[in-house]
């Protein structure tokens, strides 16, 4: 209320204003000693929760700069270990908001803990009221002007980075990839080499400075939205339906990099694992030579190969070399090249590939494969068959 307000109340009780507020004052140190603990209970429970908000921010960050072993890699991709040029580029942009906005924490609190110390409560202040402020044009000018300062240089900052990225030049020897996302599984297309695989992704690295060989991406979708995140590598983009996008990424060195679908897309979302092989040159070429393949013909499972293709399996999958040509489901020409199955939810063992065939739900509830009811023997022949495609 106005101070207004209070002297008229205060003129119509016959009370002058001064004691008036000596009347407030002295109600608000009555509370203070019926209840002592309660301002004390309330800054220990709020500052409690401030430090396990940090404790929890300290812990996410070390799972994510988690190290990963040569054999069995980080499951938490480290976001604060960037491997390629675009993932540079977001590191020392995320690294200097980071900067900007723990100076304004750290300010803004040790103004905070200032005030609260100094302007405590205290039993010599019950006859008298705080300096009363009613305008400050520094102080005005200051919450104004500071704030959109720092807003402009955020703008200026984050556009920069956007126009770095999604403006790049493609380069003449860059190597082109498309991206197609399914529930729940990824597809990838070399369409200057010939090559369809899925959920395992291999590109080069590109170490020489002077000759860069990135890898562009054009990102497609096959039914809903998705997101293609490799957090090491590039930032995060959105694959939709009838709006291709794309994206670049440029590997400093080679290795496994691990991503995710970052967008909810279905039932199993979470299980759309993303794998990046980076390999050297030869490596490579190496790979690309045996993808380039057809399928392995072994008239010792032909037996396999006659019942994968008089069932529905060919309706969904392909296989070079065969009568197979589906595009529902990943394309299995070159299988056993593939470190796991089912876009990373299970290994690529003899045991886990006989489960999948026969209850995809065991081991990705919700997935679109069916189960294909089949017997034993002609689930044994159909795994010794698929086995074969190396």
């Amino acid at each position: 209320m106005s101070r207004d307000f209070y002297r008229f109340s205060s003129t119509l009780v016959g009370f002058p204003p001064s004691h008036t507020r000596r009347i407030r004052r002295l109600e608000r140190l009555r509370m203070l000693k019926t209840n002592p603990n309660t301002p004390w209970a309330l800054i220990v429970s709020r500052a409690a929760g401030i430090l396990l908000l940090l404790a929890g921010i300290f812990f996410a960050a070390r799972l994510c700069a988690a190290q990963s072993s040569a054999s069995v890699p980080n499951p938490v991709p480290n976001i604060f270990d960037p491997q390629s040029t675009p993932a540079h580029t977001i590191d020392h942009l995320s690294k200097f908001v980071l900067w900007i906005t723990a100076f304004i924490f750290v300010t803004v609190f040790t103004l905070l803990i200032y005030v609260i110390v100094k302007f405590r409560d205290r039993a010599s202040d019950s006859t008298r009221e705080p300096a009363q402020v009613y305008g400050s044009t520094q102080i005005e000018l200051a919450w104004t002007v500071i704030p959109i300062v720092i807003v402009v240089v955020l703008f200026l900052a984050s556009a920069r980075v956007i126009h770095a990225i999604q403006d790049s030049v493609k380069p003449a020897g860059a190597l082109e990839v498309t991206v197609i996302g399914h529930q729940f599984w990824w597809e990838y297309r070399y369409p200057s080499l010939g090559i369809v695989t899925a959920n395992e992704l291999h590109i080069p690295v590109s170490g020489d400075r002077a000759h860069p060989t990135p890898t562009f991406f054009q990102l497609l979708s096959a039914d809903t939205d998705h997101s293609f995140w490799i957090p090491q590598l590039a930032g995060k983009t959105d694959l939709i339906p009838n709006h291709p996008n794309q994206t670049w990424v440029q590997p400093d060195r080679t290795g496994l990099f691990l991503g995710q679908c970052a967008q909810y897309c279905g039932t199993q979302h979470a299980k759309m694992l993303l794998a990046v092989y980076v390999d050297t040159p030869e490596d490579f070429a190496a790979w690309v030579r045996a993808q380039q393949q057809s399928a392995v013909n072994d008239e010792k499972v032909a037996e396999g190969r006659r019942i994968f293709e008089s069932t529905a399996c060919i309706n969904c999958h392909a296989i070079a070399g065969t009568a197979a040509n589906g595009r529902f489901g990943p394309d299995l020409t070159h299988l056993m090249s593939r470190a796991t199955i089912a876009a990373g939810a299970a290994p690529n063992t003899h045991e886990k590939l006989r489960l999948w065939i026969q209850n995809p739900d065991a081991i990705k509830p919700g997935s679109l494969m069916p189960a294909m009811q089949l017997g034993d023997s002609d689930v044994d022949a159909l795994v010794k068959y698929l086995e074969t495609l190396k």
